[in-house]
């Protein structure tokens, strides 16, 4: 009896000792239930409290070098029309001091909880802001014009409290979703530009008008601009680039 006790006890003490280690995450538990089983459990990363998406960029703005002595560096900053650029015409940002940080489908707070990691700590001369089409387009629920301009306006205010310029701009014309008809966003979007075009006149901030060189008799994107009503396509990519690099000249040359 005595040999049994001098055997349990170590072997209790062992039990307890593993019980008290912790498992620190889900990840950890899956392995440990696999390893019994002898297989492999791969466990993907839980990002649903990442709303705004700022796993996107992260590892790309970690790899980034600071600016160099003398760069212009601009980032623009907004959804699909920003994020599609650069796949769709590719050579406007090669050899460039230019980071392209949208994210399709995007809305406007998605944008403001994104600015210090995608603009702010990119140290950045300027930013483009291009904001409210998929806010209006109700991707996410309905949100009002006024809600939009609050965003935006928050992220013009701390884009200056950081010494960078801010480029605001005009939403290029939308007369029809594709993916959510008959909200009849072209004239929300027009009542949009005015009051974008307001405060930044109000503020200093230089104007990048997307909307006139776009736009078609009905409110809409010409036709020969777009390839789906909503985002340009090469040709208006080109009309896209001039106005922004004509903003951009603008907007480093401002005093303010």
């Amino acid at each position: 009896m005595k040999l049994s006790l001098l055997f349990v006890v170590p072997l209790l003490l062992s039990v307890s000792a593993q019980a008290q280690e912790p498992i620190k995450n889900a990840e950890n538990v899956a392995t440990v239930r696999a390893s019994k089983e002898n297989t492999t459990t791969v466990v993907a990363e839980d990002f649903k409290d990442d709303w705004a998406a700022l796993s996107h960029y992260r590892k790309e703005n970690a790899a980034l070098a600071p600016p160099k002595a003398g760069e212009n560096r601009v980032v623009f900053l907004g959804s699909s029309i920003f994020e599609f650029w650069k796949t769709t015409v590719p050579e406007f940002f090669e050899g460039k001091p230019y980071l392209d940080r949208g994210i399709s489908g995007q809305i406007s707070p998605q944008l403001l909880i994104r600015f210090r990691q995608d603009v702010i700590s990119l140290k950045p001369k300027a930013v483009i802001i291009l904001a409210g089409s998929n806010d209006i387009a109700g991707n996410t629920g309905h949100v009002t014009n006024e809600s939009i301009m609050n965003n935006i306006a928050t992220m013009a205010e701390l884009a200056r409290l950081h010494h960078i310029k801010v480029i605001l701009c005009e939403y290029l014309p939308v007369n029809e979703f594709p993916w959510h008809k008959g909200l009849e966003p072209a004239p929300k979007i027009i009542s949009l530009n005015k009051l974008i075009k307001a405060y930044a006149l109000a503020n200093n901030f230089t104007l990048l008008d997307y909307f006139s060189p776009l736009v078609d008799e009905h409110n809409g994107q010409k036709a020969e601009f777009t390839k789906d009503g909503v985002h340009p396509n090469k040709e208006g990519y080109k009309i896209m680039a001039g106005v922004t690099e004509a903003a951009i000249k603008k907007a480093l040359t401002n005093p303010n």
